[in-house]
C-alpha cells in the first residue's frame, strides 16, 4: 500500500544536444523534455504528448570551446545560436517553472537514455542559473538503459537499444533534434516500464508472465512478443 504523503512519480523525458563532452567547458545547444507520465507504485497513467506537455529550447553558447564533431551529430549551426540563442539564465528558469507547473503535487523525475550524459548538462545548468536550482532536485532520474537491464536479468553489454525486444521499441525516429529524442525516449520507457509492471504483476500471481525473457532464464523456451 502506498502512503499519501509520498508522492507519485511524473516522468519526464529529456535529450540534450552540446558542443562537447562536459558542462562548464563546452556548453548545451539545445534540450528538449517531453512529459511521459504519473506512476503511483500501483498503475502507470501515460499523458498525452502536446504542446503543453513538452519543453525546447536552443541556448547561446557559454564559452569558446566546442569540438567539430560534436556539432556534425546534432547539426545545430553554433554560429547561429551564438547570435540568436536564447539566453541560459531565461531558457533554464523557463524550463524549471515548466517542470514544477506540470504537476505540482508529483515527484518529477528526469529520464533519459544514457541518463548520466543529459543529467549531468541539465543539473549543471540549472544549478549554474537557476537561482532556486534543478527543479529535479539534486538526484531524482532514472536511466532507461540500467531499468532495462535490472528488468530483464542481463548485463551492461546486452542492454543497449539495440538488444531491446520489438516489443518495447519506440516507433517515433531518432534525428538528433532534442526535443523528437526526448519524445523517442518517452516511448521507450513508457513501453519498459509497462512491461516491467506486468512482469511484477505475473510475479504476484505466481505465473509466468508474456514477454519474460531473457532467454538464459528457459534456454528451451523463446519469449513471448
Amino acid at each position: 500500500m502506498v502512503s499519501d504523503s509520498i508522492r507519485p512519480d511524473l516522468y519526464i523525458s529529456a535529450d540534450v544536444e552540446t558542443d562537447g563532452p562536459v558542462p562548464g567547458i563546452y556548453s548545451l545547444l539545445s534540450f528538449g523534455l517531453s512529459v511521459v507520465g504519473k506512476y503511483d507504485g500501483r498503475s502507470f497513467e501515460p499523458w498525452v504528448r502536446n504542446d503543453d506537455t513538452t519543453f525546447y529550447r536552443e541556448l547561446s553558447p557559454i564559452s569558446d570551446d566546442f569540438q567539430p564533431e560534436a556539432l556534425e551529430v546534432n547539426g545545430l549551426d553554433r554560429n547561429s545560436l551564438v547570435a540568436e540563442g536564447t539566453n541560459p539564465e531565461q531558457a533554464m528558469a523557463d524550463a524549471a517553472n515548466w517542470v514544477r507547473d506540470m504537476c505540482p503535487e508529483c515527484r518529477p523525475v528526469l529520464v533519459a537514455y544514457p541518463v548520466a550524459f543529459d543529467w549531468a548538462f541539465l543539473y549543471w545548468y540549472f544549478e549554474r542559473y537557476v537561482p532556486n536550482g534543478s527543479p529535479f532536485g539534486h538526484s531524482s532520474c532514472l536511466d532507461i538503459r540500467t531499468l532495462y537491464q535490472a528488468v530483464a536479468g542481463t548485463v551492461f553489454d546486452r542492454s543497449g537499444k539495440k538488444e531491446m525486444p520489438a516489443f518495447l521499441q519506440p516507433t517515433t525516429p531518432h534525428t538528433h533534434n532534442a526535443l523528437d529524442d526526448a519524445v523517442e525516449q518517452g516511448e521507450l520507457f513508457s513501453n519498459l516500464l509497462g512491461w516491467a509492471i506486468r512482469r511484477r504483476e505475473a510475479f504476484s500471481r505466481q505465473e509466468e508472465p508474456r514477454n519474460a525473457g531473457p532467454s538464459w532464464l528457459a534456454p528451451d523456451i523463446a519469449p513471448i512478443a
